[in-house]
């Protein structure tokens, strides 16, 4: 990355954000209940949104505390019932927390639990309970708390975090993260700090942030960012009214906090017996992210682009029946708001380009609809592709794209009409497919098979690496092959809502 563009330091923000978390642990009798808002690896939103953040700094954090803290993980029962998915991952919250208990084991970091929230006996939250136990992990389950949380007499009592088992841990700092929102991790940080209190332990209870970013303005692009990305929760930026009150600050943060803050004071007022150490949701909240902003101008500039890419992603997501109407409407707003428009991001336009260039120039041999796709390389080059009879769009723009890398005509072919007929009769004659022309996936494994007796495949191949964070877009919705081998290689990838196929079914 240029270094004019780069917006954010890690290493003050590692700095600053590990001494305001050991300040709470020091004031809250050296046992801290820390909610952690967004995701704890991978944060690729908050990269994309401040360039140079890197998406796993809080795990660098937390390594950094890992002798002090351990972990709990909350998944929402009703989530693993229906199957919700982690968008960027394009995998289930139930699978997700199986990848985050091997990826912390690769930080070093033990899970001390996992909890099902709100559980009444869903079959398929029993399922997941059981697979974690018989590998050796601890699951406990919460219930649902009549009159929760309103009714504040019922929730802090026997009958309310009560009736929630406590869950033994040692260390000074224990983490709550959870897969996606509303998965039951304040409740859970309660829940424990109820139990910690009623043992005798003066444990308390913070939230660490990052967005929306409370020093930053209420306008700041950075800030409408987060609005964009929470569109289909209703998230929305406002100034903390306690905060200003109270301190005489602005500071920014979001309604579900602010609306909940008088609530959750009475609740830990109530559950500690003594007044809040919180006089804001801002208080509340440790986020010291707005202190690591090196490049004002570099950090707005790409949160205008990540408004960009949420309008697609939801625009996408509403014709194939996963979000609302509403969730487009208020990216829409955002994007007038903030004067940008889908064409602004750079890769649109030449991909929409090449389809009509595709239907000007197609062979006869071409059926059905003809799609665009463009990549834009680290110094700014932007790259076709076209959809063929024998490849499709986005497997033309990969393969040009490391042509253009590694110095190599674009005429000549990478792979041989050996490997591509081997593939295509596999698919047609012996798995009985009717599309044969190869997704990205495929060519992934075709160009590593070429490249180990052809030097200009191996060449090429190379390059892949360099791809990592670039930018493209596609003129329809791609098939799992495509978007699975985009998100493999680490491409930010967009694309126009319309389906590339009359089929309901694609495989």
């Amino acid at each position: 990355m240029k270094e004019k563009h780069v917006a954010f330091d890690n290493e003050k923000y590692l700095a600053e954000q590990t001494a305001a978390i050991e300040d709470r642990i020091a004031n809250c009798d050296n046992k801290l209940y820390l909610e952690f808002g967004g995701k704890l690896l991978f944060d690729y939103h908050a990269s994309r949104v401040l360039p140079g953040f890197d998406p796993n700094v809080k795990m660098l954090l937390l390594n950094k505390l890992k002798d002090k803290a351990e972990i709990i993980i909350c998944i929402y029962a009703g989530d693993i019932e229906r199957r919700k998915m982690r968008a960027d991952f394009g995998i289930s919250y139930d699978a997700d927390t199986f990848k985050l208990i091997d990826d912390l084991r690769q930080w070093g970091l033990e899970v001390r639990a996992v909890v099902i929230t709100r559980f009444t006996g869903q079959p398929a939250a029993a399922a997941f309970k059981t697979k974690l136990e018989r590998r050796g992990v601890r699951v406990y389950t919460h219930g649902v708390i009549e009159g929760y949380p309103s009714d504040v007499d019922r929730t802090v009592s026997d009958e309310g975090y009560g009736a929630n088992p406590y869950i033994e841990t040692e260390r000074p700092l224990v983490v709550v993260n959870a897969p996606g929102p509303n998965s039951g991790k304040m409740a859970t940080c309660l829940s424990q700090v109820y139990h910690e209190n009623q043992r005798g332990v003066k444990a308390g209870y913070a939230k660490f942030e990052t967005f929306p970013i409370w020093n930053l303005p209420l306008k700041h692009p950075v800030n409408a960012a987060y609005e964009a990305a929470t569109a289909d929760l209703r998230d929305v930026n406002l100034i903390d009214p306690f905060h200003l009150e109270v301190h005489g600050v602005t500071a920014v943060n979001y309604n579900r906090d602010v609306e909940a803050f008088p609530l959750l004071r009475r609740i830990l007022e109530k559950i500690t017996g003594a007044a809040s150490m919180y006089q804001s949701p801002t208080d509340m909240g440790v986020n010291r992210a707005g202190y690591a902003i090196v490049n004002d101008e570099a950090a707005a500039v790409a949160a205008k682009q990540e408004i960009i890419r949420r309008y697609f992603r939801y625009s996408g997501e509403y014709i194939t029946g996963l979000a609302d109407g509403e969730s487009v409407r208020r990216v829409e707003a955002l994007m007038e708001e903030y004067h940008v428009r889908p064409e602004n991001r750079i890769v649109v336009k030449p991909a929409r380009d090449a389809a009509i260039e595709a239907e000007k120039t197609h062979d006869k041999g071409h059926k059905g609809v003809f799609v665009g796709a463009s990549l834009e390389l680290p110094d700014g080059t932007l790259v076709q592709g076209r959809n063929s009879p024998l490849m499709h769009a986005a497997s033309s723009v990969i393969l040009n794209s490391i042509k253009q890398l590694a110095g190599i005509p674009r005429t000549l072919p990478l792979l041989g009409d050996n490997i591509i007929g081997s593939i295509t009769n596999l698919k047609k004659d012996i798995l009985d497919r009717k599309n044969i022309s190869l997704d990205v996936r495929e060519v992934l494994i075709a160009l590593s098979i070429a490249a180990t007796t052809n030097p200009t495949a191996k060449a090429a191949l190379d390059q892949l690496p360099v791809l990592k964070g670039c930018e493209a877009h596609m003129t329809h919705i791609p098939p799992p092959g495509d978007e699975k081998g985009f998100r493999r290689l680490g491409i930010n990838l967009t694309c126009d809502p319309a389906f590339a196929s009359d089929k309901l079914f694609v495989a």
